[in-house]
């Protein structure tokens, strides 16, 4: 697995424990970097990076994707999906070392793996809009 897909997925994780337990981002990414054995992984500063920006920027990313979801409230997604979600919207906004497509389809990729048979799609239609709305 790619460096930056494993960061995502572990920032899955970080952003996924977080919405469950109703606490914030950051919080839960100090205990996961406290559990991980020396030496870290290299990915690991994509991690943090990812939980940060998503955690300094939820209020814009949450309400670009209920903006954009059409049918959905953010509340109402499946909660991979909308992390999911948050982690590419943050990395179309605010992150200009990866492509838009690229985001879109890591997402994707990490749907297929993780969630519903809908999600690919769901969350491919959905970062495609906001795609859009962000490069105008």
């Amino acid at each position: 697995m790619p460096a930056r897909r494993k960061a995502r997925k572990r920032a899955l994780d970080v952003l996924y424990e977080a919405d469950q337990r109703d606490r914030p981002p950051v919080e839960v990414l100090a205990g996961y970097i406290e559990r991980i054995e020396r030496p870290r992984p290299e990915h690991l500063g994509y991690t943090v990076s990812l939980v940060e920006g998503v955690a300094a920027h939820l209020d814009r990313i949450d309400e670009l994707i209920a903006s954009y979801a059409e049918g959905w409230t953010i509340n109402r997604m499946p909660v991979v999906d909308r992390n999911l979600a948050r982690i590419a919207v943050y990395e179309l906004l605010y992150v200009d070392g990866v492509d838009d497509p690229v985001a879109i389809s890591e997402a994707v990729e990490l749907a297929r793996q993780m969630s519903t048979d809908d999600s690919p799609r769901f969350l491919n239609g959905l970062l495609d809009r906001i795609s859009e709305y962000a490069t105008r």
